[in-house]
């Protein structure tokens, strides 16, 4: 799988995957059920840099003092909101607002994806940011914060 950053906003970002082929719709649910699990774990706060004790600790464990409490002092992580996943031909795409959630959230999605390109679907490439010239983003970005 090609990994490819392009033009980046945290606020409003952009995630394209190109398949091998077009996908069954069982095939989407993988793929969605790959995004929601993400957004959902960042909207919980989960991707959060300022506390990675279990990380910093090494390979030893056993025994490790965990310090609950850790993210009151800090600033919040969390990803704000996401769009549908839309797919052309053998494209998807997902919209994000990434919101305050630190950079280690698209280092655990692209781990993700790896794995999943090789156990499930193949993946010809994850473009993180910028536009298709194929196919054009939407005028209104903010269709995803519809008013009452």
């Amino acid at each position: 799988m090609n990994i490819q950053f392009r033009e980046f906003n945290s606020f409003d970002l952009w995630i394209w995957l190109e398949f091998e082929t077009v996908l069954s719709e069982q095939e989407k649910q993988y793929v969605e059920e790959v995004f929601d699990s993400w957004f959902f774990l960042g909207k919980l706060g989960g991707f959060n840099a300022e506390n990675l004790q279990v990380q910093e600790a090494g390979y030893e464990l056993s025994y490790l003092q965990y310090e609950g409490g850790v993210t009151d002092s800090s600033l919040m992580a969390l990803m704000h909101n996401m769009g549908d996943i839309e797919y052309e031909g053998c494209w998807a795409r997902c919209w994000f607002d990434l919101g305050t959630s630190d950079a280690i959230a698209l280092d655990v999605l692209l781990n993700a994806l790896q794995q999943f390109d090789q156990e499930f679907i193949v993946i010809k490439s994850c473009l993180i940011g910028g536009e298709n010239e194929d196919w054009p983003l939407p005028e209104r970005r903010d269709r995803f914060y519809e008013e009452p």
